[in-house]
């Protein structure tokens, strides 16, 4: 008969004894459970005592989090939350620095527990601590240079403790001195200063600019960009993504009116090409999280744009109606000038209205109405005044090359910039705030102060070459449009570290490539809709599904690496999971960090047996989801996110690394408590090995016996008289 389900045997260790073997009922008060464990020792006060878990989390038991108490956890009773923040926050104020050192070390430890973090904060621990950061840096002033380590060290456990009580949200950042500011600042703006304390500064910096609109001002007075610098040009990828976190959140966080004095700033000082040298170009590889500040960079400098993006022309504005007649005069003076100068307004006006068609704009008469539509607003006028002066050659070329065409095969400059314009910002989403997860960022956009503008010069250039390989006519415009979407796409995707890298992408993705493409996509995922087909697909669909089915099992028992996301990414904690080889328990625990390879069961302190799971529910109905904070808004966040729910109120949360393991870890779930398989994943999984399996079963291999293995290699000829040298 198995045990009750409130029944959990634990194993508890106390100092200087045995280790108990316990039973605990999870209906009894977490109290008298204590006074229980304490009377079997015979310690007196069982209230000054408590249980945490015996692993490297020390995490501290309490009525909330009792219930992820597992068969053979191992716990350690020890000193209550209450005391042991009283003694902390004595044992730092101690006047022996060795005693003092080794306070704030376990502070630093023990602040990451919410369940201490609390009581220490109760005691108005975090004031204490940025006194002693405010007045106890000048103190130990003159310890320096005989104590320096035991001083750096002191100074980066107290920044290390500090942090991790603020990541709790308990404090609002909004209580912090000018005074604080200015210490923490000013160890950033030290050229030289430990590591660590850097790193957590930075770290300071950055949580208080994303928290509190007054402490961005601050800050911002504080801290300059040709301060922050130099942290770009040292070799520690990790200070470097601090550096850049610091900058997207100031950059994030400064007015509109700000944003744009802010990006000329950047361009003064050559933020990025010392991004492209030190960070994109080092010899080392990029890890996840400087790629994902790497890709909230490139994401808040398009968003400049957004202003001319959503900027209607305003048709009586001469200074807007300038840069027109600039388009007309650099295609067109060299033949029109002489007629200028002579000849009635009449005249004047239409030969304007001739170039104007030939410059291909939808209102020939007044093309200012063109750029009345947001988007793309005057920024498609902008990237045509740019192509027209930075590459006037291909401009002309392009202009007169079409205006020589028929009406009907002429591939319409004005039109087709205004519609590349918007394509471009619907690639590249200008407007949308970054990413939570995502570490979308191309390096080819670090390689050129105008990137934006150049990235429109080379894809107006393909759409013209694409027309003239299509012979489209002016009803193939939206097709022409597609197919130069999809090429942009395709190239965009193989990650070019250049522009002209990508110029050279496109070039391979000529009209001819692009049809071979899609036709042979198109044969991969033919559907044949015969009769007999229909029933042979059904016949072996269930054979797919269950080769499917075991697949995501078999990933599900391999395991995943799952990230913890809170208010401040910097700091990357994991987790694992994975199922037992026979399918029926979930192991799964916290990683100090990623792994490498597979994480075996027996280093995974947790266990759910599958017969508990109730329910997996996914994106809005996660619990995860429905709390209060900034990743509920995260459109990419809710399609990363399921929950398992088993017992009463428990829940397992996870947030995908990305969209397949996602998909993996949903169908695999699904498939363990026999429910349908619902991903795309799976429909394109089934899609590809239905086709594949068909197409097998109709080759004509009646009578031909398929061999085991593959025929030898033959032996080689006895001379090579027949080969001869073409030169």
């Amino acid at each position: 008969m198995p045990p009750p389900a409130d029944i959990v045997k634990v194993a508890i260790e106390w100092p200087g004894a045995y280790p108990k073997l316990m039973e605990i009922d999870q209906k009894k008060p977490l109290s008298a459970i204590i006074k229980e464990v304490c009377d079997g020792w015979s310690l007196a006060n069982h209230e000054y005592f408590a249980l945490q878990h015996a692993d490297s989390s020390n995490f501290y038991i309490t009525e909330k989090n009792r219930n992820e108490i597992k068969n053979g956890t191992i716990l350690r009773l020890t000193t209550s939350p209450a005391q042991n923040a009283q003694q902390l926050h004595e044992r730092i104020q101690s006047s022996s620095m060795d005693a003092k050192l080794e306070a704030l070390k376990d502070l630093a430890n023990l602040s990451r527990d919410v369940t201490f973090a609390q009581e220490f904060i109760n005691l108005d621990g975090i004031s204490l601590l940025t006194q002693m950061v405010e007045s106890g840096t000048e103190r130990y002033q003159k310890l320096q240079k005989i104590m320096k380590p035991c001083f750096g060290d002191m100074l980066s456990f107290t920044l290390t403790a500090f942090v991790e009580l603020m990541d709790h949200g308990i404090v609002s950042w909004d209580t912090f001195s000018v005074a604080f500011i200015k210490k923490i600042a000013s160890f950033v703006n030290k050229s030289a200063i430990d590591i660590s304390i850097l790193q957590r500064s930075l770290a300071i910096l950055e949580s208080m600019v994303l928290n509190s609109h007054d402490l961005y001002q601050k800050v911002a007075q504080e801290i300059t960009i040709g301060q922050l610098i130099p942290h770009l040009q040292g070799s520690d990828q990790e200070i470097q993504t601090y550096t850049i976190a610091v900058i997207n959140a100031l950059f994030l966080k400064a007015p509109d009116e700000r944003r744009q004095e802010m990006a000329n700033i950047l361009a003064q000082k050559q933020l990025r090409s010392i991004i492209l040298t030190h960070v994109i170009r080092a010899q080392r590889a990029i890890n996840n999280e400087m790629a994902h500040q790497l890709y909230v960079l490139q994401v808040l400098t398009f968003n400049l744009l957004e202003d001319r993006m959503m900027t209607k022309m305003d048709p009586q504005d001469q200074a807007q109606r300038d840069i027109i007649f600039e388009l007309r005069r650099i295609a067109f003076d060299a033949e029109s000038e002489p007629n200028n100068s002579s000849g009635s307004m009449e005249k004047r006006k239409s030969m304007y209205t001739r170039d104007y068609k030939k410059l291909g704009f939808i209102n020939h008469v007044n093309p200012a109405m063109d750029f009345t539509q947001t988007p793309p607003g005057m920024l498609a006028l902008d990237n045509m005044l740019y192509f027209a002066k930075h590459h006037q050659d291909a401009y002309i070329r392009i202009v007169l090359e079409n205006s020589s065409r028929e009406d009907k095969h002429e591939c319409p400059f004005g039109r087709s910039s205004i519609e590349l314009t918007k394509m471009l910002c619907e690639i590249l989403k200008v407007g949308e705030l970054p990413g939570e997860t995502c570490n979308d960022f191309h390096p080819m956009f670090f390689t050129h102060d105008r990137s934006f503008e150049e990235f429109f010069c080379i894809c107006i250039q393909l759409l013209n070459k694409t027309w003239k390989e299509m012979r489209a006519t002016s009803e193939d415009f939206n097709k022409v449009m597609q197919v130069v979407k999809e090429q942009v796409m395709r190239a965009l995707t193989t990650k070019p570290s250049s522009l002209d890298q990508f110029k050279s992408k496109l070039q391979n993705l000529s009209y001819t490539e692009i049809l071979k493409i899609r036709q042979s996509e198109r044969m991969n995922q033919e559907d044949f809709q015969s009769r007999p087909i229909l029933e042979l697909k059904e016949k072996i669909q269930p054979e797919i599904l269950e080769l499917i089915k075991q697949q995501r099992l078999n990933r599900l028992v391999e395991g995943t690496c799952f990230r913890k996301l809170n208010a401040r990414r910097r700091q990357d904690k994991f987790w694992y999971c994975r199922l037992s080889p026979n399918h029926k328990v979930l192991h799964y625990g916290d990683l100090e960090e990623s792994p490498q390879g597979e994480v075996p069961h027996d280093s995974l302190q947790d266990k759910l047996p599958v017969a508990d799971i109730k329910a997996v529910v996914t994106g809005k109905d996660c619990p995860h989801m429905k709390e209060k904070g900034a990743l509920k808004q995260n459109k990419e966040v809710l399609e990363l996110a399921f929950s398992i729910l088993y017992d009463s109120n428990c829940q397992l949360n996870f947030i995908a690394p990305d969209k397949h393991e996602y998909c993996i870890w949903t169908d695999g779930l699904n498939a363990l408590l026999g429910k349908d398989m619902m991903s795309e994943l799976t429909r394109n999984d089934l899609d590809t090995l239905l086709s594949m399996e068909i197409k097998l079963r109709l080759l004509d291999l009646e009578n031909i016996q398929i061999p085991d293995a593959p025929p030898p290699i033959p032996k080689e000829p006895s001379n090579y008289d027949f080969v001869y040298d073409c030169n």
